[in-house]
């Protein structure tokens, strides 16, 4: 039948017909070709012989397809109709949907009549979307059987019969059975014996290459297949099957129930698992097409993506098409993007075919990895893939091969770019260690500036930033300088809100190392942060110099006391490094007379006493002393009175505000002990505070670094001092510190004995 254009829809319905409309049909021709255009939905006849919907008699109808190509358009056909009306299809199972050059296998009808629906949404229509034959076959109302020979296959089409067949070997030696209607539903109440008898010193091999029956149990009480050890069933029982099974090649994954070959793979958290072609290892069939879903996690803590590495792929390219490496006949549809999620099959990755050599590896861009598997008219092995689902970092940069949360940036890739926590902005997971290497060439230096910062700390009570072993304990950031001898050396451990400042390479090393850590519990956003690999400055950086020889010293900001500079064009860091070194056995004393500097490390509560900075080695070293593990978890202040420190423990109800954020864009650090780590100064000073450090040794190293999101301040001004610790003393003695100076130091106008020690300066003219 002719119908006009108009909707991109139409359904074919074969129905059962009256006996006279069936002779009529015989006496034509009982298998019809027919030819379908894009038509109003609607019922269609078959040259002229009308269907009508009668239950009188029941036909089952069989459909062949030779289609040609499609996008955006595809056939769905429901075999299990119970009633010829459009509306009951709501209500019928999904029998597959259909589409490309490869036609659909044959079909049989579960009851009397078959149904197509054929979509497109494209504009313009031909006339040889689609071509088939169908026939109808009597469904034994007689209590006969019908047997249909279907190339080398049997099947057996009587439904509520007991069916015996006898397949002789020297008659038969190979041949195939399916179940009726296969690869549709099969109907209920069925029973059918077979009976394989080969020649004297043979053995049969029976292999199900497909199996999917109702489950109803583990001994399978309702739907089963038994086979018999022996010519009847008073023979031994090989064996009960059921459900569904897979006897050659078992994928990993799922068989999804409506389809044919179909399968679903889940992770099980990082697993892995081979996938293969239908039948593998034997040749595939002809004319399959066979979409397989591999699916990695995706929550709020895992994010997973796809590795799929082939270890086998034979798919026959077929004659050459217009193009030399198009695929005419079989292929394999790689996606992933996620395409599957829109029905944007023909949007693919990667088109597969060929015998020659193995695909490379694929990775998903993301948890999802589709592939379409479609059997052309030749035959060949198929494919055996392994597939490795890993987590997903979403981490810019060279990964490591392992999958393992490592990665690699060199300046002979890449001078500049970002790197950032796992899944950023999105919080990163749990228990996870990550490993950030930057390596510089010999005559190169790398600069690391973090523009967003948050990591989890539950220790962050004291006012003093969130950094340092004592208070980052459950998880942070650690930032090493790395050389070439493999000596690593910590630059500071981050957490909490406190973003380390910018932090320069040393000279002589070949790059540096970031390690963030999360430990099992809650977690944070965590960062984003800038890399830049840029030419070697000597030791003392842009500025700075090497001090010694002296008693005393003053050293200042660049511009001290106006504004340091920002960063010119295309410059990342600017950095000014001291170096202080003493007699061997004096210490030195260093005293900030005025510090502003970018950045806001702390912050204290309103009603206690601000912090001094300079008291923060002191903490540490006195909640040891207290037998402190970690600075308690409460609200807590510290005051600098007469050297003596006092901790108040604040009220319970008033918990400290957290630290901000840290200093991003100007730092000053300072090595009061060349062999730990450094402090790390910013913000400014009230100038009610007394600013001072004392080293462990006679030197003492302090690097003042900006970054190019510097907007400028005043910078610092600090006094260094040559002291020796008392209690003896050949020259002139502090009162309070008990520090020995020089005696030409003294009335100089300058406290060279402490902050709160002006004792050198007393009784001057």
């Amino acid at each position: 039948g002719y119908f006009p254009l108009g909707l991109m829809e139409m359904r074919l319905l074969g129905i059962c017909m009256t006996e006279e409309t069936k002779n009529r049909a015989e006496q034509s021709n009982s298998v019809r070709e027919w030819t379908a255009f894009y038509t109003r939905k609607g019922d269609i006849s078959f040259d002229g012989v009308e269907a009508r919907y009668l239950s009188s008699t029941a036909n089952v109808l069989t459909l062949y397809f030779f289609s040609s190509s499609c996008v955006h358009e595809y056939m769905d056909v429901y075999s299990e109709v119970l009633q010829p009306d459009p509306a009951e299809l709501v209500n019928t199972p999904f029998g597959g949907r259909y589409c490309g050059p490869i036609p659909p296998r044959t079909r049989v009808s579960l009851y009397r009549a078959l149904a197509l629906s054929y979509h497109s949404d494209k504009n313009v229509s031909t006339s040889d979307i689609f071509v088939g034959k169908y026939q109808f076959v009597n469904d034994c109302k007689n209590k006969e059987f019908t047997i249909m020979k279907r190339n080398t296959r049997l099947v057996h089409l009587c439904p509520e019969v007991l069916a015996i067949f006898l397949v002789k070997g020297n008659a038969k030696p190979t041949g195939v059975i399916v179940t009726p209607t296969y690869p549709g539903a099969y109907p209920k109440a069925l029973q059918c014996s077979y009976q394989f008898l080969g020649s004297p010193g043979q053995r049969i091999r029976l292999e199900f290459r497909d199996f999917d029956l109702f489950f109803g149990g583990p001994h399978c009480p309702f739907d089963f297949v038994k086979v018999y050890d022996g010519p009847d069933n008073s023979s031994a029982v090989i064996g009960t099957y059921c459900g569904q099974q897979h006897f050659i090649s078992k994928n990993d994954g799922e068989h999804i129930r409506g389809t044919e070959c179909d399968q679903k793979i889940l992770s099980k958290k990082e697993s892995s698992g081979f996938v293969f072609s239908p039948n593998y290892p034997f040749p595939y069939m002809p004319k399959l097409v066979c979409r397989y879903f591999i699916y990695g996690m995706q929550d709020s803590q895992h994010l997973e993506r796809v590795r799929l590495e082939f270890v086998l792929f034979e798919i026959p390219k077929g004659p050459k098409g217009r193009y030399a490496f198009s695929c005419t006949d079989g292929y394999l549809k790689i996606y992933l993007r996620g395409q599957e999620t829109t029905d944007s099959y023909d949007k693919f990755d990667y088109e597969m075919c060929g015998v020659d050599e193995k695909p490379s590896v694929v990775v998903s861009d993301g948890p999802r990895l589709v592939m379409v598997f479609s059997s052309g008219e030749l035959m060949g092995r198929g494919f055996k893939a392994n597939y490795t689902f890993e987590t997903e970092y979403r981490i810019p940069g060279t990964a490591a091969p392992d999958g393992s949360c490592s990665f690699i940036y060199r300046s002979t890739s890449k001078k500049k770019g970002e790197f950032n926590s796992p899944r950023y902005p999105a919080n990163y997971p749990s228990d996870t260690n990550c490993t950030y290497l930057f390596l510089a060439t010999n005559n190169e230096q790398v600069t690391l500036v973090f523009d967003n910062f948050k990591i989890r700390a539950d220790s962050v009570n004291i006012s003093i930033g969130s950094y340092g072993t004592l208070i980052c304990q459950e998880d942070w950031i650690e930032i090493y300088n790395v050389y070439r001898d493999g000596i690593e050396t910590m630059i500071g451990r981050y957490c909490h809100m406190s973003a380390p400042g910018p932090i320069e390479s040393n000279r002589g090393a070949m790059g540096l190392k970031v390690i963030l850590h999360s430990d099992s519990d809650g977690v944070y956003s965590g960062f984003k942060a800038r890399y830049s690999f840029e030419k070697a400055k000597s030791i003392f950086g842009d500025c700075g110099g090497n001090v010694s020889s002296l008693d005393y010293g003053v050293i200042t900001s660049p511009n001290y006391p106006k504004n340091y500079d920002t960063l010119s064009k295309n410059q990342a860091s600017k950095s000014c490094n001291w170096y202080v070194n003493v007699r061997p056995k004096y210490k030195i004393l260093l005293i900030f007379e005025k510090f502003a500097i970018e950045g806001d490390p702390v912050e204290t509560h309103p009603d206690l006493p601000p912090l001094n900075q300079g008291t923060i080695s002191k903490i540490e070293a006195q909640y040891r002393e207290m037998g402190h593990r970690k600075v308690p978890s409460k609200r807590q202040a510290v005051v600098d009175d007469d050297t003596k420190l006092n901790l108040l423990l604040a009220l319970e109800e008033n918990p400290i505000t957290p630290a901000r954020r840290g200093c991003p864009a100007a730092v000053l650090r300072l090595w009061s002990d060349l062999a730990s780590t450094p402090v790390e100064l910013c913000g400014e000073k009230p100038l009610t505070e007394k600013w001072q450090y004392i080293s462990t040794s006679n030197a003492m190293r302090f690097s003042f670094i900006t970054a190019d999101k510097a907007v400028g301040a005043q910078g610092f001004k600090a006094v260094w001092t040559e002291v020796i610790d008392g209690p003896s003393c050949d020259e002139f003695q502090c009162s309070k510190t008990g520090f020995c100076i020089p005696d030409k130091l003294r009335c100089n106008k300058v406290n060279n004995c402490g902050a709160e020690d002006d004792s050198d300066e007393a009784d001057c003219e």
